[in-house]
């Protein structure tokens, strides 16, 4: 079996998709470490390149360690995140819920990114992974007006002001993959008003689960 990440090109009617298989990175009692370790790095290189990530759990096996730091890594490239647990027609109720409670407390830091329960197997809710591929991958090249930026942040200051004078004097969307708005203020934000006017954002031009940047750049009213 190649311990290679695999491409695998499927095209469909929003353009193609180039799926890489992360071949090797599996749990380390079942790791031979002089072979597995390259393997291992070239599928967290692919994680960086990638545009989105599948984290694929065994739901029988529950969530791992390792599942939890791939997830992690993910998450630091700042690419979105769909999770897949498969084998999820072999679990209990009772299973079912304990592995929800274990995604809940290991992998907290995803927020909102999708889930879906499916079997590899059988084929059962394979086919809701396409349309959320596209919707994420269309959301994170995605760049929004400056006018509409500014527009939907002064409403939010207006609706709820940062307090003691400090406010976002102009913004615009700098980047994307991930979509990423630089913010010009007049002094310091707290990181929860930060967290507000990302959540605000997110909101009005329906960026979903995608991660969004936001960075600060401070100067006086009048430069």
């Amino acid at each position: 079996t190649t311990r290679d990440a695999i491409d695998t090109r499927v095209d469909t009617e929003n353009g193609p998709v180039i799926f890489v298989d992360t071949a090797g990175m599996r749990r380390r009692s079942k790791v031979d470490p002089g072979t597995e370790y390259y393997s291992i790095v070239r599928a967290l290189r692919a994680v960086d390149e990638a545009d989105i990530a599948l984290l694929v759990i065994d739901a029988v096996d529950g969530v791992t360690s390792q599942d939890q730091r791939l997830a992690e890594r993910v998450d630091a490239s700042g690419c979105p995140i769909i999770v897949v647990l498969n084998k999820w027609e072999l679990l209990s109720t009772e299973r079912k819920e304990e592995v929800e409670i274990e995604m809940q407390r290991r992998l907290y830091f995803i927020g909102d990114s999708p889930i879906v329960k499916l079997s590899a197997l059988t084929g059962k809710n394979v086919h809701r992974l396409l349309p959320l591929l596209t919707e994420a991958i269309v959301q994170y090249h995605r760049r929004v007006p400056t006018r509409d930026v500014n527009r939907v942040l002064a409403a939010a200051q207006q609706q709820q002001p940062a307090g003691q004078g400090a406010r976002v004097l102009y913004a615009l969307q700098g980047a994307v993959d991930p979509p990423t708005f630089t913010l010009f203020v007049n002094r310091e934000l707290p990181q929860a008003y930060l967290r507000y006017l990302e959540r605000s954002i997110r909101e009005a031009f329906g960026f979903g689960s995608t991660p969004i940047k936001l960075r600060v750049r401070q100067r006086s009213e009048q430069g």
